[in-house]
């Protein structure tokens, strides 16, 4: 307690300008803060480097002076300059006993070294040394430097004091504990695989916050298996139940909402393990529904539990009443006057729209504003919700807004990505051919060279192909469409390269295929466009490629040919080229010219695109050629595969010799290396039996993870192979840039009777302020022609529910959203009722810190009988004769077994049920009637003694339920 005091005078002494921060200190934050340009910013950074260089290396300063110029270091590291000079004095602090230097110690290495530095080697013995301290601050300080420091070589070196840290007695060092274990995970998954099973103990903790911290990795390993986590859905949704009813601390409170961020994490899990698993997610549907309507929507962590229930329900088998209230959750987001709000509910539309796309047409003039909304992120978000729902009826209006939107921004990358969504919708829904080649003309002119090589060639495919197989009409009235635009628009300025090759591509080939333009006209063109881009080789040679088709299929018809002057010109201009590509393609259009009609009908034929080619890849033509050779002595091919005796030299090398020389200089000869004598080769066991003796048998899940992986031994390496440094400088540097305080609860008890007033007056108050009417603070805006229109395009018209319906007028919703969710449902399955039947006996209660959830049939009890009860492990009642209780364990019981000397448990749902059966023993231990003529006033005085002597106070108004756990 001393020592916490003297921390705390300290802290406020440096608040205050005394030992944590000086003059010095303050002028230079002053300063940076002020700069005007950046050129002043580094004559000021560079200033301080220069003199943290000379105070560092001082003998004569003190540790708090020491502590304070590795903050200042901290400001020039983080403004990008080099303070890899003061890295070493960071690594001396962390050894300091002084608890304040040593937590800014651990600090600075932190933010100062990666997980590969050189310098990690000198704090992992201080790293094991503070993991035994006594001070769970320390313990503290030390787990997040794990966290950040330890890399995968050096995880074997704390593993076992991270998991022994597990059952520490502070909850804070737990908490800490199970994040680094959940590190050791994220980087090297094998070295801890037989120790997941700790993760799904933390689940039961007596500590909300290290069950949260539990709900991490869980959430991880749920999402790369989800099958093996399907017995904890009873608990999620119990643990759920019971931070939604307000059981946990209010210091778990955020903004009047019950620990919001362990709902969120618990709702992301249940979505992963309730997808397209209609027996888990009927057990979800009643408490995901219970918390959209306690959600305040008035704070912005209310909403961000609102949307987050939309996405949980978008993921779970569908449910007609849950669809209902996502729709009116997402009507209040789009109707409101916040950018944020709005744009949250276009990203909640687009969740559900996978389950019915009719559920858009509910909010479509809300959609159209924002749409036309100036904020550029919200247009964005709408572009990608009229994406997912464009189908053959609204493709036109939707690509081209997204071509407009793509004209009007400067933003390359959402400028390719947009063009790539509108080529991929034209592709899939074209209305027409001469639409699409309008579109596809668009993109090209607008997106130039932004848009992807690919996408020419498939626009080329797709024209030579044609839609249909059998329509081949369609087909010819799509090229010469395409022919035609073409035409029009190559005279324009500044057309892509990939554009200008399509369109040389496509005069080639369908030019003159309808005997609209002459050869002469189409050859003339494309000479001008050569010409016009000289500076560009891959236009030019397509263009020539194309008038060599042009003058085949001339002399193949048998008609004369002309070439024109321009033509000419050209084609003596590509025989003296540079490039010798351009040449060989103007010999072969010579050639050409010159053959004979027979000649050119081989080797151009006519429609030749649709010609499969075959290829020999076995190249039997040359069997021969490989038959004459063997018979001159030749040696036959060997596969590589087959083949042996030939060792790679390499391979004699350890791994670290390969990194060293893939990534740097070789200061050895060119030798063979000797091979590495079996005899001297220690033998290296599994690390996972040398480092965590663990007593309890694992889960199977856990045995099937592959082992450990283990690094390899240095002393293992051949004498002979070590670098000659000598000479070389050595030099430290980094290769790249690269608690709180116990507070006790006193539990309380309350009153059976308070809770439903108190759970009714909550929901009043909830439905209150749910149920605000949008029209109050809203006026009604008349529709405008051009929206209607718009709508009318998008989503097939403005229907009369969508208008005559406010989603705040608390009228019962539309039956759209059913008969949508009917319509998914009867593909799969029927739909479930909603008024679901629970199972008589609720699953066992993790968290259960309240009243019981299920109403019991017996008369209602004493409360002082039952903490007498509780608090008397030693006394036995016998057996009621009654009624089976049905009431959930409470908090006292459902820990009071729970002690470091319990035997080991085989499983994690082994735990669940042991603790619901001792529970529920209990529960039925200390039932009994209550005396129908009222409490006798002197029983109630002395158990009211007895309960204060304990510590609990039967009369708050607010009780906070959770034990003791500071002692």
């Amino acid at each position: 307690m001393e020592q916490l005091k003297t921390i705390g005078r300290e802290l406020a002494m440096g608040s205050q300008g005394g030992i944590g921060q000086s003059k010095e200190f303050l002028d230079l934050i002053k300063s940076i803060g002020e700069a005007r340009s950046k050129a002043e910013e580094e004559r000021i950074v560079k200033r301080e480097i220069e003199t943290l260089k000379g105070r560092l290396s001082s003998p004569n300063s003190t540790k708090y002076k020491l502590k304070e110029y590795l903050i200042r270091l901290l400001y020039v590291e983080m403004l990008g300059h080099d303070a890899s000079f003061g890295y070493i004095h960071a690594v001396k602090m962390t050894h300091d006993e002084n608890l304040l230097l040593k937590r800014t110690g651990y600090l600075a290495v932190t933010l100062f070294l990666n997980d590969d530095h050189d310098l990690i080697i000198l704090i992992v013995n201080t790293i094991q040394k503070d993991l035994k301290s006594d001070n769970y601050l320390v313990v503290c300080a030390a787990l997040n430097a794990v966290c950040k420091l330890i890399n995968e070589e050096t995880i074997p070196a704390v593993l076992t004091q991270v998991v022994e840290l597990l059952g520490h007695h502070k909850e804070a060092v737990r908490k800490k504990a199970v994040m680094a274990l959940h590190r050791f995970y994220q980087k090297s998954p094998g070295s801890v695989s037989h120790l997941i099973s700790n993760f799904r103990k933390k689940l039961s903790d007596n500590d909300p916050g290290v069950m949260g911290a539990s709900l991490c990795p869980l959430f991880e390993l749920i999402t790369n298996d989800v099958d093996m986590y399907k017995d904890l859905v009873a608990s999620f949704v119990n643990i759920l139940k019971q931070v939604a009813e307000r059981k946990l601390p209010k210091s778990y409170d955020y903004h009047q909402m019950p620990a919001p961020f362990i709902q969120i994490k618990l709702l992301k899990i249940l979505a992963v393990l309730g997808n397209n698993d209609k027996k888990a997610s009927e057990q979800m549907y009643t408490v995901v529904g219970d918390i959209m309507k306690k959600c305040d929507t008035m704070s912005n962590i209310g909403n961000a539990i609102l949307y987050e229930c939309i996405c949980c329900i978008s993921s779970l088998y569908p449910s007609p009443k849950l669809l209902e209230s996502a729709a009116d959750a997402v009507s209040k987001f789009l109707r409101s006057d916040s950018h944020n709000l709005k744009y949250l509910g276009i990203d909640a539309l687009s969740q559900l729209i996978k389950i019915g796309p009719e559920i858009a047409e509910q909010h479509q003039l809300a959609v159209i504003d924002c749409l036309e909304d100036p904020d550029d992120s919200l247009k964005r978000k709408t572009f990608e919700l009229l994406y997912k729902m464009t189908k053959s009826s609204n493709v036109e209006v939707i690509v081209d807004r997204m071509i407009d939107y793509m004209i009007s921004i400067n933003d390359n990358h959402y400028k390719t990505e947009i063009a790539s969504r509108c080529v991929e919708l034209a592709e899939q829904f074209a209305s027409s051919n001469e639409w699409f080649i309008l579109t596809m003309n668009k993109v090209f002119e607008h997106a130039g060279d932004l848009v992807d090589i690919k996408v020419a060639h498939n626009l080329m495919k797709l024209i030579a192909e044609g839609f249909s197989e059998d329509d081949d009409a369609a087909d010819s009235q799509l090229r010469s469409s395409a022919v035609e635009s073409y035409l029009r628009i190559m005279g324009e300025p500044k057309l892509p390269s990939a554009f200008l090759q399509v369109i040389c591509w496509v005069l080639g080939e369908y030019g003159t295929a309808d005997g609209k333009h002459s050869a002469s006209y189409i050859t003339g063109k494309l000479s001008d466009m050569a010409e016009a881009h000289s500076s560009d080789d891959t236009v030019r040679a397509y263009a020539v490629s194309a008038l060599m088709k042009i003058y085949a299929f001339e002399i193949a018809a048998g008609r004369p040919v002309e070439v024109l002057p321009e033509c000419q010109s050209l084609i003596d201009e590509m025989l003296a080229s540079h490039s010798t590509d351009l040449q060989q393609r103007a010999y072969e259009l010579q050639a050409v010219l010159s053959a004979n009609a027979h000649t050119i009908k081989e080797i151009l034929p006519m429609d030749s695109t649709h010609n499969e080619i075959e290829i020999d890849g076995n190249l039997s033509f040359l069997d021969g050629y490989v038959k004459k050779s063997l018979e001159k002595g030749a040696q036959p091919y060997i596969p590589e595969s087959e083949r042996s005796g030939a060792f790679n030299i390499s391979s004699f090398k350890p791994h670290e010799d390969h990194e060293s020389t893939s990534n740097g200089l070789r200061f050895e000869a060119y030798e063979l290396p000797k091979l590495p004598q079996p005899a001297t080769i220690p033998q290296v066991l599994p690390a996972s039996t040398d480092l965590i003796p663990v007593p309890e048998p694992s889960y199977v899940s856990d045995i099937s993870l592959p082992p450990a992986s283990v690094p390899y031994s240095s002393d293992a390496r051949p004498a002979e192979l070590k670098l000659r440094l000598d000479g070389v400088q050595k030099k430290w540097g980094r290769p790249t840039f690269s608690s709180p305080s116990p507070s006790t609860v006193n539990s309380e008890v309350k009153v059976q009777a308070e809770a439903p007033q108190m759970s009714s007056l909550s929901d009043s108050n909830a439905k209150s302020r749910s149920t605000v009417s949008y029209d109050s603070r809203k006026p009604q805006v008349e529709i405008s022609p051009e929206k209607k229109k718009l709508a009318a395009s998008l989503f097939g018209g403005v229907s009369s529910k969508s208008e005559g319906r406010h989603p705040f007028s608390g009228q019962r919703p539309s039956k759209s959203y059913s008969q949508v969710s009917d319509k998914h449902l009867a593909a799969k399955a029927a739909a479930p009722d909603s008024n679901l039947v629970m199972p008589s006996q609720p699953p066992p209660d993790l968290l259960d810190l309240g009243e019981p959830s299920v109403v019991s049939v017996t008369p209602s009890l004493d409360p002082f009988k039952q903490l007498e009860g509780l608090l008397d492990l030693s006394h036995e009642s016998p057996p009621v004769t009654g009624s089976t209780a049905t009431q959930a364990p409470d908090f006292m019981s459902l820990f009071s077994d729970m002690s470091l000397s319990a035997p080991p448990m085989d499983s994690t749902s082994d735990l669940f049920s042991n603790m619901g059966i001792e529970n529920g023993k209990r529960a039925s231990q200390i039932e009994s009637p209550v005396s129908s003529k009222g409490p006798n006033l002197k029983e109630t005085l002395q158990k009211d003694a007895l309960v204060r002597q304990m510590g609990v106070t039967p009369s708050g108004q607010n009780p906070n339920l959770f034990m003791d756990l500071l002692g």
